[in-house]
């Protein structure tokens, strides 16, 4: 192993030289041929990727024929095609994409899966729900007037549809639309089986809390019937502890009626493929995303590629427009970003109410969805905007100002450990009032060094008897769950807080599914970080009063367009942004691209519509 290479790089030539090691009677260009393709799908999927191009995998020149490759690749007895009918480890598709067999399963079950709920309900709405949605979205007609009202639209469709996905950012409508439906579906049906579901316990804990506030609006019957539990997916699907298996799945499916999944752009190929296989066939199945947010850590972006169509056929709008009293001429959507079967299944939502027309995060927030860096750096540097503070310290570790400034963010967190008398819920209140996000873990700016530092910091500040110098824990330790621990019923990204126990010695509590704390001795947790800094992705499904994101110093992979819209947006109140105009610029310039054929594999399976089936019809008879 060489000690320059990063564990990535290492385990792609581990993985490659196994494959080596499988089929010995191979000549030099051959073995050649195959650790390249090996290695390359390796690193790919590390990187997110589920599958990686072909010529970029074997290095392959312009003039180089890449059939040729393949057919050599084929030879090794390794590789298959993707019409094959049983798969070798490495699969090569039409379009020469190279995927670990695997993924590629994934991918071509998580495309049957989605289309087998294309198509409306057999049982239509009922004039009832028409008059509940009227009454719902009142407010919205009164603000929109003639125009399309979108979530009242993502609302009806999810009546009409078992499959729909509705994308947009923050305080577009995303859990309003969901609590309309909830409401129109349990006053019609109050023993509907319903499960919430979000990718980690913080996404978990934030759409209950979303869902609290939106339901306080509603008639109290069916308020009382409204869910109270919102799990994470691993504990819906049943996470079997030690095992890498769900109880749940084709053979035993979920007992429900209607899946919500929220925070649905964290959802990677597997986990995706996996849950929506354990939905019974006749339930709903609803998907709240952002599609600019960051794609999952693991591989794929699922939510991307599932939301790139909000195409809507005649007999589509003319349903929606019976059902909501929009009038079909007003039911417009977006262009598509790439036709999909998945037509009649996405409603996109643009119209954001968690800023002000005014507002400088709102507005920094689109100019970065629109590559637009200029526009940002202008922005950020014109002092127009006091939610808004721009520290340029793009130095190899952070200024000593900057390292005060981010410490003064949990003073109020502070006092509240101080202050603690059993009751977590103050205590997390006031952590979620600020948190430090970085682009990248390991550096001088990354999580890990500034984790360090801010706990050093507010250990100086605390002054607490029960802090033992030599001792990681402390009073007020924030903490976030690295590994799932089935039987604990903890899972990565889980956010808890070290506070003090009432017989003394230190207790972590954290968010329980249906509201209130538990707390657990430090002991028994499973591997775990501290808090106060944590990467972007990390934070995905949270939301804070105020957020310090910190760029590093040099150009990094990680640095991407979404990145940025995602930590800008995790801020309600405030982002204090600390960095160099020529990272800003380099992330806002960079738009991510996850190497993935999910939506072939959806064209591949899908039935031809009735225009293409004629015009095939007409070819067979010339």
């Amino acid at each position: 192993m060489n000690p320059l290479d990063t564990p990535e790089e290492s385990l792609a030539d581990g993985f490659a030289r196994r494959m080596l090691g499988l089929s010995q009677a191979l000549d030099e260009p051959a073995r050649d041929l195959l650790f390249r393709a090996a290695r390359a799908v390796s690193l790919a999927t590390s990187a997110g990727h589920v599958c990686v191009d072909l010529r970029e995998a074997l290095q392959l020149g312009p003039q180089d024929d890449v059939s040729a490759a393949c057919a050599q690749l084929q030879a090794t007895g390794l590789v298959t095609l993707s019409d094959s009918p049983s798969l070798l480890p490495l699969v090569i598709d039409s379009a020469n994409r190279l995927y670990l067999a695997r993924y590629f399963d994934y991918e071509r079950r998580l495309a049957a899966a989605l289309l087998a709920r294309t198509g409306p309900l057999a049982a239509e709405p009922q004039p009832e729900d028409r008059a509940l949605l009227d009454r719902l979205f009142s407010a919205n007609r009164a603000r929109l007037e003639e125009r399309a009202d979108w979530q009242k639209l993502g609302c009806a469709m999810a009546l009409c549809n078992r499959l729909t996905i509705v994308a947009g950012g923050p305080g577009t409508g995303k859990t309003t639309t969901l609590v309309s439906l909830l409401a129109v579906l349990l006053r019609a049906q109050p023993q509907l089986r319903v499960a919430l579901a979000a990718p980690t316990g913080k996404a978990a804990q934030r759409m209950r809390e979303a869902m609290q506030q939106r339901a306080a609006a509603l008639p109290e019957d069916i308020r009382d019937r409204l869910p109270d539990k919102v799990h994470t997916v691993h504990r819906l699907l049943g996470a079997v502890p030690d095992r890498r298996r769900f109880r749940h799945h084709a053979g035993n499916p979920l007992p429900i009626d209607l899946l919500v999944v929220d925070e649905a752009s964290m959802l990677d190929l597997a986990l995706a493929t996996r849950l929506l296989e354990a939905v019974p066939g006749e339930a709903r199945v609803v998907f709240l995303g952002d599609k600019d947010q960051l794609a999952a850590v693991e591989a794929g972006a699922v939510f991307h590629e599932i939301c790139t169509d909000p195409g809507l056929d005649d007999g589509c709008r003319e349903r929606l427009a019976a059902l909501t009293g929009c009038a079909v001429a007003a039911i417009r959507p977006l262009p598509p970003r790439q036709a999909s079967p998945l037509r009649n299944c996405a409603v996109w939502l643009d119209d954001s109410l968690r800023y002000r027309q005014d507002s400088g995060i709102g507005q920094l927030a689109a100019d970065i969805n629109r590559g637009d860096g200029a526009a940002a750096l202008r922005r950020l540097g014109s002092g127009a905007h006091p939610e808004l503070e721009w520290i340029r310290d793009g130095g190899p570790r952070l200024a000593a100002v900057s390292m005060n400034a981010l410490a003064a963010g949990f003073d109020t967190y502070r006092e509240a450990v101080q202050a603690f008398t059993g009751d977590a819920a103050d205590a997390f209140a006031a952590f979620d009032r600020f948190r430090v996000l970085c682009a990248v873990r390991a550096s001088e700016r990354g999580a890990e060094r500034l984790n360090q530092a801010l706990s050093a910091r507010f250990r100086e500040g605390l002054r607490d008897p029960r802090d033992k110098a030599r001792n990681p824990w402390f009073p007020g330790r924030p903490l976030i769950i690295t590994s799932n621990d089935y039987g604990l019923g903890l899972f990565n990204g889980d956010v808890g807080l070290c506070l003090p126990a009432a017989e003394g010695g230190l207790l972590a509590y954290f968010p329980e599914p249906g509201g209130g704390y538990r707390s657990l001795a430090p002991s028994r947790l499973p591997p775990h970080e501290t808090a106060f800094a944590m990467t972007v992705h990390k934070a995905q499904g949270s939301e804070f009063a105020q957020v310090a994101l910190v760029l590093p110093a040099t150009s990094s992979r990680v640095l991407s367009r979404e990145l940025l819209f995602t930590a800008v947006t995790r801020a309600r109140r405030k982002v204090m942004l600390f960095g160099a105009a020529e990272m800003l610029a380099q992330a806002i310039a960079t738009q991510t691209q996850r190497n993935s054929g999910l939506l072939d594999r959806l064209r591949e399976l899908a039935p031809p519509s009735p225009v293409e089936g004629s015009r095939a019809a007409h070819d067979r008879v010339s």
